[in-house]
């Protein structure tokens, strides 16, 4: 495929905008690729790959190409990440310039430049895990996310499902840790399939999906997902259910509590209840103080651990940011404990890599909640014949586990 000079126009038309970072990424390309309908499926694509592309390697690029301005940063990304030659680049970019930007050497850049990240985010990941084992974490981070699928076990089986996608030439491979998981090669449209359509499938990455079964909630119990957003771990909790008991589902957010409702009757759940909070200390919640069974808390987080699907997170959150979030998340699960009867489980869990937002929030939890006791969610995963043995709290990453970058931890409250 030659790259046009309209077509570059376009792309570097698109990226100025998401490098603005006013909104997420995927929203700013969407809202640009909406007002431009006269371009081809495969040209919306290269604009897609390119733009994400610099997201990710926004650092080394730029050294590359000596320049951070949005047309040599997607024009290295062109040459540099996703391969074009000059001869492909011909009419948009000087041979000599992009045979430079290629062959640009990467061993005399800083840590940080390497890692594409900034340099306060390296500085972090390296003094809580070492120089060496944070470059493993940011190139984890830096490749692109596999599409997963979370199974409805409650409607059809793994391998039910996964044989009518093969049938549909759809290349899809049980994942190795969630017993509902398939991994697809590629990026099918798979909103368009019938398994999604009705309901037995839902796009989920496989880490995100073990936290239901680190809640493990029972048929007939009453369950929280304290911090629902759309509603996806609650779809996995309330399959664990088969529909009995009662679910909550609640979050300060209505609108996106709005968007759970049509998703849990695709799924067949009719147990789903929205609660829309006011804050930690909504009256509605306070009513089901201490009568719980179990709650997850998904707390909003900087999302670091999902870069892959997300790189723009690492230019749009700092330092403060994460200081912010830390309080913020705290207090939040201070306030869904409460919710928790004697005897009941609570999980935290983050989509982040950093100690602030995972450690630390649950050692400050634990010194003031001495009535809850930790649990190994190593132990609670074999029990349900889960092998992910990372000891008492959960962590997961991309260059081990080859889900995003995930943290939990479990509690009982004592009776």
């Amino acid at each position: 495929m030659r790259v046009t000079p309209s077509l570059v126009a376009h792309a570097e038309s698109a990226l100025t905008e998401i490098l603005r970072f006013a909104r997420p990424a995927d929203q700013a390309l969407s809202a640009h690729l909406r007002r431009h309908p006269e371009l081809g499926p495969r040209e919306r694509s290269l604009v897609a790959e390119a733009a994400f592309a610099v997201l990710r390697r926004r650092r080394s690029l730029a050294a590359a190409a000596g320049s951070e301005a949005p047309r040599e940063l997607l024009l290295a990304a062109l040459a540099r990440v996703l391969g074009f030659s000059a001869r492909t680049l011909e009419g948009v970019a000087n041979a000599a310039w992009v045979a430079r930007v290629r062959s640009a050497p990467g061993d005399a850049l800083s840590d940080a430049v390497r890692a594409d990240l900034p340099d306060w985010l390296w500085q972090r990941l390296a003094r809580q895990h070492g120089p060496e084992e944070a470059m493993r974490i940011a190139h984890g981070l830096l490749n692109p996310a596999p599409l997963d699928l979370r199974v409805n076990l409650a409607r059809t089986s793994r391998e039910e499902a996964q044989a009518r996608l093969l049938a549909d030439g759809l290349d899809a491979r049980p994942t190795p840790f969630s017993p509902a998981g398939l991994r697809l090669a590629g990026k099918p449209a798979i909103n368009r399939h019938p398994l999604f359509k009705e309901g037995q499938v839902e796009v989920q990455d496989e880490g995100s999906q073990l936290l239901a079964w680190l809640v493990a909630p029972r048929r007939g119990e009453m369950v929280a997902d304290y911090c629902a957003g759309a509603g996806g771990k609650t779809l996995a909790l309330g399959m664990l259910m088969r529909g009995a008991g009662r679910l909550y589902a609640m979050d300060v957010s209505e609108k996106r509590l709005a968007a759970l409702r049509p998703r849990a009757t695709r799924a067949g759940l009719s147990n789903v209840h929205s609660i829309a909070l006011s804050g930690e200390s909504d009256a509605r919640a306070k009513r089901l103080a201490g009568k719980l069974d179990r709650v997850l808390v998904d707390a909003p987080c900087s999302g670091f651990g999902t870069l892959r699907r997300n790189p723009d997170l690492k230019w749009r959150h700092d330092a403060r940011a994460v200081e912010e979030l830390a309080a913020k998340q705290r207090r939040i699960l201070e306030a869904a404990a409460r919710l928790v009867k004697p005897g009941g489980r609570l999980v935290y869990a983050t989509c982040s890599v950093l100690e602030e937002e995972n450690e630390a929030v649950v050692d400050a939890f634990r010194s003031s909640a001495p009535h809850f006791q930790p649990l190994s969610c190593s132990e609670l995963l074999a029990a349900q014949r889960i092998r992910v043995d990372t000891g008492e709290r959960l962590r997961l990453w991309p260059h081990v586990h080859g889900t995003d970058g995930f943290f939990a931890a479990a509690f009982q409250r004592i009776p």
